[in-house]
């Protein structure tokens, strides 16, 4: 009895978060299991779930059933019974049970529908990456057709995961867009060995994908450096990796000045899985564990956190060293996204289940994953969530429907297996038709329960709209101007600023016998016969490939992004993509291309019989989101517009070159010894930032993905361009007319020009409201002498009867 009311008291407390050092709990277990060798050896470890907690139970009677009390051997696999650490670990051993090649056997017991599915999911198969690096060199139109491994969609359409909505959604757009959306990837082509990439150096792209882009695949543990430490498959998101890499907790047997480990022995997942670090304990998956990966592409982990990537290594440290690496790159502070710095949200707490694990088919593209829009909570100023109809924000082009979406009542089944709340007035919908686990209706506000312990209430923008909580800035933008809201995403204007990285300078080098690691190699040798289970990557001796990969930028920008469309057909901000210049170095060190763009396909991105440059403008969602941008940044601006930063004015030529030495008054060059300062880029005869001309023409690819995403068109840039507005007023101002002339005079006399924007702005509503009922007055005056005159003719008329 002492020993169950001592137990009890511990599980108690570690749940309550009272227990700052958790093995004791653990010792309990032990007690439980004195037969148990896990925990002879590893006897501080953390438990991998609370003592108490439902999994834990249950981890802890199937071990019993098992042999092993400690529950050990359920996640772990191994002999709990042996005594020396060979024979523990023999047979059946999973060092990272979270691992995809055998967690169908750990994970899975419990999580069947989640393990089911990753093998479709974008951050297995890397399909819309593969895609536009394979794009940029010129080696594929729209079509998706590799992954990392060979995979096909499940038989039965059924087994998509969701609701029977959803799954209908899914399978309308896939029949809207079957290029986006296969029914199965063949694993990517091999890299070309050195004198092979003589033959066809667009095959280096191979080399290319394999050797950099493919290193954050759940398949493999990653590049081990500061920043990318992580587990493979479950453990990549639910086991906690400092970006140290170093083990933290009380286990003697783990090394705590080694990189490579894991922080300590606990799963972070939902707001009830408690994880206790000296002292503190959190729930929830951290955003660094998602920028373990999303650091580089559109890098909207690092961009929700406020940094961006930097060329430069300072501020010094305190010995005048430099800013450490993190991601292999060093960063600026920004501003984070306000739903993580203000209201302490992570991913998590937006995106869904299907978003992260994937619905178990295809996808080539973020956008194609990805279900949730801002106004499943937000709602716009005409209608709340639950007034939406289905697919609202979500059209990609399809007329919208009216039956509003409603709530749900019940959660799907794979959904109950996280933290549960109750419905209170219904679970709100996904654009495309999923419960939203996390966020309810409570009367006519919404709730949003964050992983990290949070009951946030949000008044969606209907309810700010009727109680007067909406800006002049915001009713103007949302409701006063419908097209907005309507035909914009609306991150277009609450991104506060997005990485703009142009031009990405590649150079492959296949000269001087130069090797590196092939992770997609690394992963299929899992394929191998016992090697299965294994935690660590293949040792590098053993899986490299020829070729040598370098890159470099053009410039960085930050500011306010170009606008375009994306596969939805909605406006949204652009930056750039892959914006990719090869450089191949054959085995004999002769240049087999120099600065080349490729092209796509011919007719393809608004370009005929040549195709267009493929280096890629990608629609993005910054994930920096925040106080709106200004009406001027968007309508004041070429950028916006698409016509490049100042217009595309600022660089010089970028296909010319440039030569600087001592030069005569009329440009001659006059050393004979003069060497190229800039190389040429032969084709690129616009700045990267440069996406559609001032006559239409498309200038570069936006979106390699989806056939609605392309530049603004003449009609939009149209009503977005209102450029040289001011001389509408100022060719009158002051003395261009008498009228005018007067005005201006006892203006300036009584002290009421305006000399601040608001008295500015006040003026021209003046202006506007004045003109407006004078000409509706007038149109009153004119109605009245016209229908008095009326009168009179027909009066007349009587008395000449």
């Amino acid at each position: 009895m002492h020993t169950k009311w001592k137990d009890s008291l511990l599980r108690g407390l570690v749940m309550v978060g009272l227990l700052s050092i958790v093995p004791a709990a653990l010792a309990s277990q032990a007690a439980a299991s004195p037969k148990s060798g896990c925990l002879n050896c590893h006897h501080g470890i953390e438990p991998i779930r609370a003592p108490g907690s439902p999994m834990m139970r249950k981890i802890m009677a199937m071990g019993a059933a098992a042999g092993d009390p400690a529950g050990c051997v359920i996640c772990h696999g191994g002999n709990p019974r042996a005594t020396t650490k060979r024979a523990a670990h023999a047979g059946t051993f999973y060092a990272d049970p979270g691992s995809p090649w055998i967690n169908e056997k750990t994970c899975g017991i419990c999580h069947r529908t989640e393990v089911r599915a990753q093998w479709a999911s974008l951050m297995m198969t890397e399909a819309g990456k593969i895609h536009g690096t394979a794009w940029g060199a010129g080696l594929q139109g729209y079509e998706h057709i590799w992954g990392n491994y060979d995979v096909s969609n499940p038989a039965d359409p059924h087994e998509r995961l969701g609701t029977k909505a959803y799954q209908l959604y899914k399978a309308k757009l896939k029949a809207l867009e079957p290029k986006v959306f296969p029914d199965r990837l063949s694993a990517l082509p091999p890299a070309p060995s050195a004198t092979g990439v003589t033959k066809d150096p667009r095959t280096a792209a191979f080399t290319y994908i394999r050797q950099e882009c493919e290193r954050c695949h759940l398949a493999v543990r990653g590049r081990q450096t500061r920043g990318d430490y992580r587990g493979m498959g479950c453990s990549a998101c639910h086991i906690p990796y400092s970006n140290e890499g170093l083990y933290e907790g009380s286990d003697p047997t783990i090394p705590k000045d080694q990189p490579g480990h894991l922080l300590i022995h606990s799963i972070q997942a939902t707001r009830q899985a408690k994880v206790t670090v000296h002292g503190h304990t959190y729930s929830g998956v951290p955003v660094e564990t998602c920028t373990t990966c999303h650091d580089r592409g559109k890098r909207i982990g690092v961009s929700f956190e406020g940094l961006m990537e930097s060329a430069y290594t300072s501020p010094w440290g305190a010995t005048g060293q430099a800013q450490p690496k993190l991601h292999t790159k060093r960063y600026i502070s920004m501003k984070g996204d306000i739903h993580n710095t203000k209201y302490g949200m992570i991913c998590q707490d937006c995106h869904t289940s299907e978003d992260i694990h994937g619905d178990g088919f295809l996808a080539g593209s973020t956008l194609g994953s990805v279900e949730i829009e801002c106004t499943d909570c937000h709602g716009t100023p005409q209608k709340d969530p639950w007034e939406l109809p289905l697919g609202y924000g979500d059209e990609f082009g399809r007329k919208r429907g009216t039956k509003p979406r409603g709530v749900a009542r019940t959660l799907l089944p794979f959904q109950k297996t996280g933290t549960v709340y109750p419905p209170e007035d219904g679970y709100l919908l996904s654009a495309r038709g999923n419960p939203l686990g996390n966020v309810v209706r409570r009367g006519n506000e919404v709730i949003v329960h964050t992983a990290g312990g949070k009951d946030l209430e949000l008044k969606p923008l209907k309810l700010l709209a009727r109680t007067g909580g909406l800006s002049l800035n915001a009713r103007v933008a949302m409701v006063s101007i419908g097209r907005h809201i309507d035909t914009m995403e609306c991150y277009s204007c609450h991104a506060q600023w997005a990485p703009q990285c142009y031009g990405c300078h590649v150079k492959i080098d296949y000269s001087k016998d130069a090797e590196a690691y092939d992770w997609v190699a690394a992963g299929h040798d899992r394929l191998r016969p016992g090697h299965r289970a294994e935690a660590r990557d293949p040792a590098p001796e053993a899986l490299m490939i020829p070729g040598h990969v370098s890159e470099q930028r053009s410039y960085l920008r930050w500011e306010d992004p170009a606008l375009g469309i994306n596969g939805e057909g909605r406006v949204t901000p652009l930056i750039p993509g892959c914006q990719v210049v090869y450089t191949i170095v054959g085995p004999d060190g002769k240049t087999l291309v120099r600065n080349k763009i490729y092209r796509t396909p011919p007719g393809t991105e608004g370009a005929g019989p040549k195709g267009q440059l493929s280096i890629n403008m990608a629609p993005v969602q910054p994930h920096t989101n925040g106080h709106a941008r200004s009406c001027e940044s968007c309508h004041a601006s070429p950028k916006a517009a698409g016509y490049g930063i100042d217009g595309g004015r600022a660089t010089g030529s970028w296909d010319a070159g440039r030569i600087v030495d001592l030069a005569a008054p009329d440009g001659t060059i006059l050393a004979a010894h003069a060497k190229t300062q800039i190389e040429p880029i032969p084709g690129l005869v616009a700045d990267w930032s440069r996406v559609v001309s001032e006559r239409g023409t498309q200038l570069q690819t936006v979106g390699d993905h989806w056939t609605l995403s392309r530049p603004l068109n003449q009609a939009e840039r149209g009503y977005l361009d209102r450029r040289g507005l001011c001389l509408g007023c100022h060719q009158e101002i002051p003395k261009a007319s008498l009228a005018v002339s007067v005005l201006h005079h006892i203006a300036e006399v009584t002290g009421q020009l305006p000399s601040t924007p608001q008295r500015h702005a006040n003026l021209l509503r003046k202006i506007l409201l004045t003109a407006a009922w004078a000409q509706v007055g007038g149109m009153v005056v004119v109605v009245l002498i016209a229908a008095v005159l009326v009168m009179l003719f027909i009066r007349r008329r009587k008395r000449g009867a």
